[in-house]
């Protein structure tokens, strides 16, 4: 009705008047197809639009296929009639969400199912698995149908209702099929929320689907009366695009692993969801033979879809799919994973509608029966999950999740919404959890999906620095910089008073944080590691000064990964990303350093730095314990990574790896030393981000701990200006 909003209030009347008298007209007693109308010319559009769609379809088996019962059931009136439909939403008085009685035969879904006073106010739709969802606008309408009619809910009540809960691989004459249903958009536009696939335990799935905004709702994509696509709206963002077999090749930046394991991870998001349909497909075929003691055949277009394959020819042949050939060894294993190929089957929008769920199903369901067959499906070079921005499945995105909220110090760089709001205001306020970052993150959708523009960045020293004016890897900066500096550390140990050799219980460890390469490349100019006071540190490393300087140059900037191709020009030994770690470069008439003192002065620059920091963690561990008094143990993965050392073997067991038992004896010599071997770790390109730096601090926290002998600091060497 939004078209009528500009119409006079003579108009609305004119038009409400208008469709009464339509709706009343023969051609929506549909024993025969409608025909189209001229007048009046205020809805012919809209009729004429209908007529021509599936919703207007009388002869379609969506409408005759109770002929012969003389009614519509109950369970399926509701998208099958428009009577059925009016029933649900209650717009003859009846209760809501019930359909209280069987609806008469010869509807289709008229103007009169979704144009009515109830339908208009739809703000929320609940689903098959009992999650509602609110807030759905004019979309409530099509949801309510186009959500499918079985859950992940539905298949464990039937498994446990049968007992079966306890033998996945039991096989039951009871455990039927269960049937997502036809068309079920919804439930993959909402994933994980609604649970429309069946979602192992354990596991994470992708919630809501978020296009980009102004593409969010159904009828943004889909036009409301005829539902054919608006492939047209698709080229703002996709060029290549300019038929409806298109859309079928496009593949999202933040798509970048090799779902499918193909070796191309470029194809389309569909090609790559049918590859593992066929996978799948293939994982259900071996475990029906070998496991459920009875081969499967599928065939869509004939209910109940699953069959025995009589002649185990893994091929549906003439007569296997009959009714009566119905397959009848379901286990609840092999009764999950058809459910599942079956979802991303009855969907055959799901690509765009939320590609990474499907994928998430069909790779989980491929994983389990792959653990109960003796020839498993090759799934080497598969990918369930995408790496960096994307990763639904990450700490960065997951670490809040219990809370339901995430902290204004963390949502910049682990919410979808935190840069840009950092970069409008300067702050940052707490905010929901997001799933992974969008395009909407790093791209100003209002202004040609352009990234923002930062010209210059603060790091947590104070210390500003820049790659250039407005040059793109500025917006990298912004979150990967680390939150701790020499600053933050000197203020720490300022606070506490005490001597350096003096434990304090004021002091506690301090965190660089994750991936702050930014903090790496700049070294002292944004002075993130730990500087000692009286010594010199390097600046920004500029690689080979010319194209190798800015961080997309190296990283591909959605997915985080390397573009090891750009490496070989200089690097001919380089193919995978395994030979990058073997480099060492070296000035040409310059005398290489053997840093570490193995007498390797060839060796790659990540082992010189590995060396160091197997030197400064012993040094840290035998100071911890001769001078703090207490032995101390790092441990990777678990915050806060310093931990006390209760048996003193040495090792982080397991019982020692908790923040009670976080270490406490901290003197200002162990907290830098300590913060500078994390600062080393915790950026794990920082051998070529710059190396020279890394071993410079590492350096100077042996020499601080009396453990520098034998290992050659590199000089210093004021890095040119970009």
């Amino acid at each position: 009705m939004r078209k009528y909003q500009l119409l006079g209030v003579v108009g609305v009347l004119l038009v409400m008047a208008g469709f009464s008298l339509l709706l009343q007209s023969p051609v929506f007693a549909q024993e025969t197809p409608p025909e189209p109308i001229g007048d009046p010319p205020y809805l012919a559009e809209y009729y004429n639009a209908w007529v021509a769609s599936p919703h207007a379809d009388a002869e379609a088996e969506a409408f005759v296929h109770w002929n012969d019962e003389g009614e519509i059931p109950v369970e399926c009136a509701r998208c099958h009639s428009t009577p059925g439909y009016r029933d649900y939403l209650g717009v003859d008085g009846s209760a809501f969400e019930v359909v209280d009685a069987p609806s008469p035969l010869g509807t289709t879904v008229t103007c009169d199912a979704c144009h009515n006073s109830v339908a208009s106010e739809l703000t929320m739709v609940s689903f098959p698995s009992g999650v509602i969802v609110d807030g759905v606008g004019d979309s409530g309408r099509c949801m309510e149908c186009h959500q499918g009619r079985a859950s992940t809910d539905t298949v464990n009540a039937k498994v446990e209702a049968l007992g079966l809960s306890a033998d996945g691989n039991a096989v039951s004459a009871d455990l039927g099929f269960i049937n997502i249903h036809y068309y079920a958009a919804a439930a993959t536009l909402y994933g994980g929320e609604v649970r429309g696939g069946y979602q192992y335990e354990g596991m994470f799935y992708q919630g809501r689907n978020l296009h980009v905004p102004g593409y969010d709702t159904c009828a943004d994509c889909h036009n409301p009366h005829t539902l054919e696509l608006n492939v047209e709206s698709c080229t703002s963002c996709h060029e290549d695009v300019e038929t409806i077999e298109d859309l079928r090749f496009i593949r999202m930046p933040g798509s970048g692993a090799d779902y499918d394991g193909d070796g191309d991870d470029l194809e389309g998001i569909a090609e790559e969801i049918e590859t593992l349909q066929e996978m799948l497909l293939e994982a259900i075929q071996v475990y029906a033979r070998d496991v459920a003691g009875s081969p499967i055949v599928y065939d869509s277009a004939a209910y109940p879809y699953w069959f025995i394959d009589t002649n185990d020819n893994g091929a549906v042949d003439e007569g296997e799919a009959a009714f009566p050939n119905k397959y009848a060894s379901f286990t609840p294993n092999l009764l999950k994973a058809a459910y599942n190929y079956q979802v991303t089957q009855k969907d055959p929008g799901g690509y765009a509608h939320n590609p990474k769920y499907h994928i998430e199903l069909l790779f989980d369901s491929i994983t389990m029966l792959n653990a109960e067959i003796g020839e498993a499906v090759d799934m080497a070079e598969a990918r369930r999950d995408d790496v960096g921005h994307f990763d639904i499945t990450a700490r960065a995105f997951r670490n809040w999740d219990e809370d339901g909220v995430v902290s204004a110090t963390c949502t910049r760089c682990h919410t979808a919404g935190g840069l840009p709001f950092y970069l409008e205001h300067g702050v940052n306020i707490k905010s929901e959890p997001s799933q992974s970052l969008e395009c909407s993150t790093c791209h100003d959708l209002d202004d040609a999906l352009n990234l923002y523009v930062v010209d210059e960045v603060t790091f947590p020293s104070g210390s500003v620095v820049s790659f250039g004016e407005g040059e793109d890897a500025n917006l990298c900066l912004t979150c990967h910089q680390g939150r701790e500096s020499t600053t933050s550390v000197n203020n720490a140990i300022r606070r506490s008073g005490v001597g350096d050799d003096e434990v304090s219980a004021d002091l506690a460890f301090r965190n660089i944080h994750y991936y702050a390469a930014g903090a790496s490349l700049f070294g002292t100019e944004a002075k993130g590691a730990y500087e000692y006071e009286g010594k010199e540190y390097n600046g920004r490393n500029l690689h080979d000064g010319e194209d190798f300087t800015m961080c997309t140059d190296c990283h591909q900037p959605h997915t985080g990964t390397i573009d090891v191709d750009e490496c070989t020009d200089c690097h001919e030994d380089v193919e995978t990303l395994e030979d990058i770690r073997l480099i060492r470069a070296n000035a040409e008439d310059v005398e290489p350093v053997d840093y570490d003192g193995d007498g390797d002065a060839a060796e790659p620059i990540a082992d010189e730095i590995a060396a160091m920091q197997e030197a400064l963690y012993a040094a840290i561990v035998q100071y911890a314990s001769e001078t703090a008094g207490s032995p101390i143990v790092y441990e990777s993965h678990s915050h806060p990574y310093w931990f006390i050392d209760t048996n003193a073997n040495g090792v982080a067991d397991e019982e020692e790896v908790n923040r009670d038992n976080r270490y406490a004896s901290w003197t200002p010599t162990l907290l830098r030393a300590a913060f500078n071997y994390q600062f080393s770790l915790k950026d794990p390109g920082s051998y070529v981000h710059n190396a020279d730096y890394i071993l410079q601090v590492l350096f100077d926290s042996l020499e601080a701990l009396g453990a520098a002998d034998g290992f050659t600091r590199p000089p210093v060497v004021v890095a040119a200006a970009p």
